[in-house]
């Protein structure tokens, strides 16, 4: 469960943004789209935030710095060799910024416990890194460490709440390497809820969206396909089965033609993954059931059935879903559709949770959330990144238009956009 995020420069980020998944004050929809966290420290959470902002304004790079920040917890002790690059970019357009590292902070509740998890790192090297777990309420500092540049070497705080073999994994942790992902890497099963909520409890969908690969492999489990189906139907799309056929990827069935580097990186990334040929089948005016290739669908469907199996499989998990542009080749009902099953105790038993960007303003309504699960984004003067939510602007309960408001400005975040110059 996510509480809060924090992140300052990287990409248009330039001072700390914060974002927030905690209730603030308000009774409206509190059955629907808020839940309630029994841990110490008890928290009362919502279950979906809506991003809006111009183009360009940095909502997608909020979604991109999480998903770095969870890319390098995964990756730094496996993947990430010593002397490799860090997936980070700091704000360009400032001369001390781009020397500086770029810095983010996660508070999260896995296991029951609540911790507060964050590092600072440049391209080359971890700056920073920092834990605190709060398993009775009060913090306990388990682990920090600062670079010290006139010493040429880290400034280790190890609490003595972290137990284990904590000397072999400070020996062991790189420079270019997170404390936390190379304990967990030589066997540390305190710091694996930590690891363990990056891995498996926190999905970032991309830009263009997921692929249908995922969607398809969950159509391979007959009680998946029941509910997946389900799910399409709810959705309107005319869809009355769907016929799934996968195999293997075999390097020979690469074309010859195709240059060698580039078959390299294929079989990098598709290497012993499944390939998948989906067929969607439709009803005919005599009843027969007709096969159509899943690309031959519409822009939308295609998109919906990407959704159907990270959009089931975080509900069922009680996870943390980020998705970017969701209103994308969507119809609006469908955008409140997807947003309702998070909102429902029925579809949402284990308090699963959603944060996604978009334009679609017929949604920005408080029939359909709470005042605290709306954010702005914009650019200011500096051009860069700022993030603030819709409470800030004390909207009236119930009674305000939110759409007509934002689109006339009042909350700022929209597009300025200037008189078309004539060529000269």
């Amino acid at each position: 469960m996510l509480i809060e995020f924090n992140v300052s420069n990287f990409r248009s980020i330039l001072d700390r943004q914060t974002f927030s998944m905690t209730k603030a004050a308000g009774g409206e929809h509190v059955d629907s789209n808020t839940f309630h966290v029994d841990v110490a420290n008890k928290f009362d959470l919502v279950r979906s935030a809506a991003i809006y902002g111009a183009n360009a304004a940095g909502k997608s790079n909020l979604l991109l710095a999480i998903d770095a920040m969870s890319d390098i917890v995964k990756d730094s002790a496996t993947k990430i060799t010593a002397g490799d690059k860090l997936p980070v970019e700091p704000f360009l357009l400032c001369p001390e910024a781009r020397k500086s590292p770029s810095e983010f902070e996660v508070t999260f509740i896995s296991e029951g416990v609540r911790y507060q998890y964050g590092f600072a790192a440049s391209k080359e090297k971890i700056e920073e890194e920092w834990l605190l777990a709060y398993p009775n309420g009060r913090p306990q500092q388990w682990f920090s460490r600062a670079w010290d540049e006139k010493k040429g070497k880290y400034s280790w705080e190890i609490g003595s709440a972290l137990t284990g073999e904590k000397q072999l994994w400070q020996k062991s942790t790189r420079d270019n390497a997170l404390f936390l992902s190379t304990a967990v890497q030589l066997n540390s099963e305190q710091l694996k809820p930590v690891f363990g909520w990056f891995e498996s409890k926190l999905h970032v969908g991309s830009v263009s969206g997921w692929g249908a690969g995922f969607s398809a492999s969950m159509f391979e489990d007959a009680d998946n396909k029941v509910k997946m189906m389900n799910f399409l139907k709810a959705a309107d799309l005319d869809i009355q089965d769907v016929k799934i056929e996968s195999e293997v990827f075999d390097e020979k069935n690469l074309p010859s033609e195709m240059p060698d580097e580039v078959k390299k990186i294929v079989l990098e990334q598709l290497k012993g993954q499944k390939i998948y040929e989906i067929t969607t089948y439709h009803e005919d005016r005599a009843g027969d059931l007709i096969p159509f290739k899943l690309t031959s669908e519409s822009d939308g469907t295609q998109k919906l059935f990407s959704f159907v199996g990270p959009w089931l499989d975080t509900l069922k998990n009680g996870d943390v879903l980020f998705v970017d542009e969701l209103h994308d080749n969507l119809h609006p009902k469908l955008v409140t559709f997807l947003i309702n099953l998070f909102h429902s105790d029925k579809t949402n038993p284990n308090n699963a949770q959603l944060v996604f960007t978009t334009h679609e303003t017929s949604i920005l309504s408080q029939e359909v959330f709470r005042r605290d699960q709306i954010w702005f984004c914009e650019k200011e003067g500096n051009r860069a990144t700022t993030i603030f939510p819709l409470t800030d602007f004390s909207p009236r309960k119930g009674r305000e238009n939110l759409e007509a408001a934002y689109l006339s400005g009042r909350y700022g975040a929209l597009p300025y956009i200037r008189p078309l110059k004539r060529a000269s």
